[in-house]
């Protein structure tokens, strides 16, 4: 897809003044934000922001990827903009100027190991490391390996995953997952321009389960940084716990919402939710990390008199209203929903760990097979949802959860 036809359905603001640091730092809402002279902030519906530069050379308008607004200044845009009208002034291509510039567009197998190499450091699971590679190259390279990474799109994406989509559903989303981050390093290295393939696809695969995403979704590398602001953002405190709260413990916003004191085990450390508040009408029990506790302690005390943990400034018995939640986020300008921190939780599940694909589903408190639920039930698994809870608290907060 083309950067003209990828952008062309999102709204084009001009700042009469053109754009500033801050808010080329801060803007998350999807739109084309015009800084003057051609070049643009092009904010995805994904979040993901970049620098185009609109410019006309040898009769034709071309659009110039600039790269990523989060490696690439104002600055720096700026008088890469200016370099690139040079070339159009003298009757260069603009494009191809820009792709000797950097080198040549690599292959997608080549990219791959690029991103690889680049977050290697990251990752503490030994395990974990050698399977990121080995899925990419057992499902994507065969289809898209020697493509050049501006070259794919979303037919190659939907041809790695229709094989594997419903038979081997979490294979298949980690390999998902994968190929998005390699995608997206190749657009913040400005070698793609446009949406993400991968974000598109998911619409023409069919339904898998429960775990299909029906929300808009915060990506889960976002998450840390969204908790950092969301602590000092000017929402009410009750609000900013119980999000908080929600992020933690991947659960409904319904359940936290309605969540009792009568419900919380501080010493075993377990949230237990009755069936009659759940969406599957079964008892849901939840591991409770060190921030969760402290949060739930914390909500407590703001109103010790109400049986709600988080209840509504309307009255210490009036359950906070959903709304209140999303208004936090329109208020932080961010582009996600409340439910949608589930898929950041799930997401983060297949990219970061090793866990079993029932310990992340029963995390959700989604169904799983009877024989899975009676191993659960006589505690084979709580310990391992502990720890899956924990490892996304040391991932969100950057806290051992000792």
């Amino acid at each position: 897809m083309s950067e003209t036809a990828a952008t062309a359905a999102l709204k084009t603001n001009v700042k009469s003044r053109g754009l500033t640091a801050t808010f080329v730092r801060q803007t998350r809402k999807p739109g084309r934000y015009g800084d003057g002279n051609g070049l643009y902030l092009v904010v995805d519906p994904s979040g993901a922001s970049r620098w185009v530069l609109r410019v006309q050379a040898r009769g034709k308008r071309h659009d110039v990827g600039l790269g990523s607004a989060k490696l690439v200044t104002l600055a720096e845009a700026r008088d890469a903009a200016h370099a690139v009208r040079r070339l159009a002034r003298a009757g260069n291509d603009p494009v191809a100027a820009r792709r000797a510039e950097r080198g040549g567009v690599p292959n997608f197998d080549d990219m791959a190991k690029t991103v690889h190499a680049t977050r290697i450091a990251t990752w503490r699971n030994g395990k974990h490391t050698a399977q990121w590679l080995a899925t990419l190259e057992a499902y994507a390279s065969p289809v898209i390996g020697k493509f050049p990474v501006n070259r794919v799109e979303t037919g190659d994406i939907l041809k790695i995953l229709m094989p594997i989509w419903t038979s081997k559903p979490e294979t298949a989303r980690r390999v998902l997952q994968r190929v998005r981050t390699v995608l997206d390093h190749a657009t913040a290295a400005g070698h793609r321009s446009g949406e993400n393939p991968c974000r598109v696809a998911v619409i023409g695969l069919p339904k898998q389960g429960d775990t299909v995403r029906h929300f808009t979704a915060l990506p889960y590398a976002e998450v840390p940084n969204f908790i950092a602001k969301l602590r000092s953002s000017n929402s009410a405190e009750n609000v900013r716990l119980a999000l908080e709260f929600l992020i933690l413990t991947a659960a409904r916003s319904g359940e936290v919402r309605g969540a009792l004191k009568s419900e919380i085990d501080g010493r075993a450390k377990l949230w237990i939710i009755p069936a009659q508040r759940m969406k599957a009408e079964k008892e849901h029990v939840v591991p409770l990390s060190d921030r969760a506790l402290e949060i739930v302690e914390s909500a407590i005390a703001l109103c010790p008199k109400s049986t709600l943990i988080f209840p509504s400034a309307r009255g210490h018995e009036s359950v906070l209203s959903d709304m209140a939640l999303t208004m936090c986020l329109r208020r932080m300008a961010v582009s996600a929903t409340v439910h949608g921190f589930r898929s950041s939780f799930r997401d983060w599940c297949s990219e970061e760990t090793d866990f079993q694909s029932e310990v992340c589903e029963m995390a959700l408190a989604h169904a799983i097979s009877s024989k899975v639920e009676a191993a659960y039930r006589r505690g084979k698994l709580l310990e391992k949802r502990r720890a899956l809870m924990n490892g996304w608290q040391i991932f969100v907060l950057g806290k051992s959860c000792l």
